[in-house]
């Protein structure tokens, strides 16, 4: 089911946890925020050679790939990618969401991946199959809105709602939003909308080998650790992050052919289900003070992206 979009009410002191705590993860609903079937082109950029320019204001104006070699450069929050190509919008077993984004955009093994993963989901679930939020930019690199990773090709998001057994429209893709699986209190999953299904789906990404974490809410992540079963091996590579209560964050690892991509240190061995989870649940996590002193980080010029990036940018 799709449901009209509702724009969660956060306080400003989970805003102020959240951008310390999860810095380089899309804000909690920024995933839901709704676009336009109209989308007006950015206007030129005075002075795109200054220096002092967030990279941001230039990468978030291309539009298509860079025509290059397919690699992805630098980290997963902090990097671009060559050679990336867009997901059909729609396939038998996916549709992609916010199209006006133009964010269907990744490197190669992503789009394998994810057409791999789309084709498995209604083999292992009722779910006719996926809606697929953001991935990355045409040329990766930071975001105007919603993301600090996402930028070498490497991340997607997965909506928690099943896609329908009908094609959405335009209007559709831009206006509704995901179903969010957590409970008012933050505490545990909603039961009304939480499904055996949800688990069998996060289970499949997380179990794909070239799949190096898959990020939800912590009430997810409890609800899996209790319903896993005695199979648990695959609970290490999914961890708690903020928000993150309407899809699930996918992330793989570096490709071959891409010496400039820097890996993730892998996941702690452990299933991460007793104390290390249990943290995420004190009032200081759930309801912290707000800490006055916080200032958002400078945005990222292209001076502290890999020099790579600047061949990227402007290939033609």
């Amino acid at each position: 089911m799709i449901r009209p979009l509702r724009t969660a009410a956060f306080g400003a002191a989970f805003l102020t946890a959240f951008a310390a705590v999860a810095g380089g993860l899309a804000t909690p609903a920024a995933a839901q925020t709704p676009g336009t079937v109209n989308p007006r082109p950015l206007p030129p950029l005075a002075n795109p050679n200054d220096p002092n320019l967030p990279a941001k204001e230039l990468f978030g104006r291309a539009t298509t790939g860079a025509p290059m070699q397919a690699r992805a450069l630098g980290f997963y929050s902090r990097g671009c990618v060559a050679g990336a190509v867009a997901l059909p919008v729609n396939g038998e077993t996916w549709q992609v969401m916010r199209l006006s984004r133009n964010r269907m955009w990744g490197h190669p093994d992503m789009m394998t991946f994810l057409e791999r993963f789309a084709r498995k989901v209604p083999q292992i679930s009722r779910w006719p199959g996926i809606l697929v939020g953001d991935i990355s930019q045409p040329r990766g690199g930071p975001m105007l809105t919603g993301h600090a990773s996402h930028q070498i090709g490497l991340d997607a998001d997965i909506w928690l709602t099943p896609m329908p057994r009908r094609r959405l429209t335009a209007e559709e893709r831009e206006a509704t939003s995901a179903v969010n699986m957590v409970r008012a209190d933050r505490r545990d999953i909603d039961p009304s909308v939480w499904t055996a299904d949800h688990l069998n789906v996060i289970k499949a990404a997380a179990q794909d080998p070239v799949v190096e974490r898959v990020l939800v809410n912590a009430a997810i992540k409890k609800a899996l650790c209790r319903e896993a079963g005695t199979d648990r091996s695959w609970l290490s590579r999914v961890r708690p992050v903020p928000g993150h209560n309407f899809h699930m964050h996918i992330r793989i690892r570096c490709p071959s052919g891409s010496p400039g991509c820097r890996p993730q240190d892998p996941p702690p061995p452990q299933d991460g289900c007793g104390a290390e989870l249990d943290g995420w649940f004190t009032e200081a996590v759930l309801n912290p003070r707000p800490n006055p002193d916080w200032r958002p980080p400078p945005p990222v010029t292209m001076a502290g992206l890999p020099d790579a990036c600047r061949e990227v940018l402007v290939a033609r």
